[in-house]
């Protein structure tokens, strides 16, 4: 690594670039109904739609980004990539109406997808193996505990500057960004291993990803993981509301849990060397798959209130916890053999994983019926498929010469 900036510092601006994403959407979560209130009064669910639109720009751009960032180098990605999220944010701050607020939103999304992506191809030009595999555990741990604190920061910001305050933090915190990257972090990229930005190359990169066995497998179960954790993001304050009648504290206990399960992510970072990543993802899930299925049995009993609300909240943090464990070991394993297209792989990985893993979760979130049925079901069956693939991963690999 360059001597301008330490391993910590790295990690910290790394950490930040992760966080854009989960900022952009969890944030929004408290001004919805605000904002359906004022720009969409005769429906007010259509505000739902800023979330959406959102990931739907962030995963066309993450196509992009990482094979731009492979012929150009990693810091001009970021620069433009910052500057497009900013003037989209400062559109969406100035709107009188729903449809261009969306329609920002997307533009919002393609630029936030520079950032997410380019910050692990970054990481894998400066560190490798399990070495890499430690700092994007720690850096993860950010994107595990950005959706939980989130929600609490778009509260404040709303009750100090009203919903359009949310837009005017997107701002400073894309400025802040940039600025840190451009006074301490030199380019990663050196000129003689850039690819030209080609369809023909793209194409025959996303083939040789799909063809790599080990990469294909961890792709979909970070899907899965993903999935899990999008699945838990989006019933968790229904849950909290109609079955546990906490909406008001439920803020609070979300930055409790937050805490709680940000642990996993330095548990990880402390041991990934010494026992592996596929160990460790393989081993979370199997606990998971433990935990939930303890979580559906004690269900059917007839618990009192505040014992289902304690074991709700355990095997919350226990879902936030399996993330942080798996997450970042799982992009470790992807990049791992993908060095010499670092930025496309970055891209492909990011892309399919975020927008199945909310297409998975969408329809399952859409099936919450005022008990937890559908969110344990829905866990449980994507912990077990991640399981099995797991589990084949490392047939594969015993199969294959060191």
């Amino acid at each position: 690594m360059a001597d301008r900036i330490s391993k910590a510092e790295f990690i910290a601006l790394i950490a930040m670039m992760f966080a854009t994403i989960a900022f952009s959407i969890d944030s929004m979560l408290p001004a919805l109904p605000e904002i359906g209130a004022q720009l969409s009064p005769d429906d007010v669910n259509r505000a739902q739609l800023i979330l959406t639109s959102f990931v739907l720009g962030m995963g066309i751009g993450t196509f992009f980004t990482g094979p731009i960032s492979d012929a150009v180098g990693r810091r001009p990605v970021i620069f433009a990539g910052a500057a497009v999220y900013i003037l989209a944010s400062a559109v969406a701050w100035a709107s009188s109406s729903l449809e261009l607020v969306l329609a920002a939103r997307v533009v919002q999304g393609l630029g936030a997808a520079g950032p997410r992506v380019v910050a692990m191809a970054i990481i894998r030009d400066l560190f490798s193996g399990r070495e890499m595999a430690r700092i994007v555990s720690i850096a993860m741990m950010i994107f595990t505990l950005v959706p939980a604190i989130a929600p609490m920061a778009g509260a404040a910001v709303i009750a100090f500057a009203g919903w359009r305050g949310v837009f005017m933090s997107f701002i400073l915190f894309a400025l802040v960004i940039i600025v840190w990257m451009g006074f301490r972090l030199p380019e990663s990229l050196a000129p003689e291993n850039r690819r030209p930005f080609r369809l023909p190359l793209m194409v025959g990169a996303v083939k040789e990803m799909f063809a790599h066995p080990t990469v294909r497998l961890s792709i979909f179960v970070q899907t899965l993981c993903m999935g899990m954790l999008f699945t838990m993001l989006t019933m968790v304050q229904p849950i909290y509301d109609v079955i546990h009648d906490r909406a008001d504290s439920f803020p609070f206990w979300f930055g409790f849990v937050a805490l709680m399960s940000g642990s996993a992510s330095l548990l990880n970072a402390a041991v990934v060397v010494r026992v592996g990543m596929r160990r460790m993802v393989t081993w979370a899930l199997a606990g998971q798959i433990l935990i939930t299925s303890l979580v559906i049995a004690l269900n059917m009993s007839n618990l009192s209130p505040q014992a289902s609300f304690a074991l709700f909240v355990f095997w919350q943090t226990t879902v936030f916890f399996m993330a942080g464990v798996t997450m970042g070991n799982l992009n470790a394993i992807a990049m791992e053999p993908m060095g010499h297209i670092a930025g496309m792989a970055a891209s492909v990985i990011g892309s399919i994983s975020t927008v199945l893993a909310a297409a998975i979760a969408a329809p399952v979130g859409l099936l919450f019926d005022g008990t937890l049925g559908p969110l344990t079901i829905g866990i449980l069956t994507m912990c077990v498929l991640a399981f099995g693939l797991m589990v084949h991963m490392g047939r594969i690999e015993d199969r294959v010469p060191a």
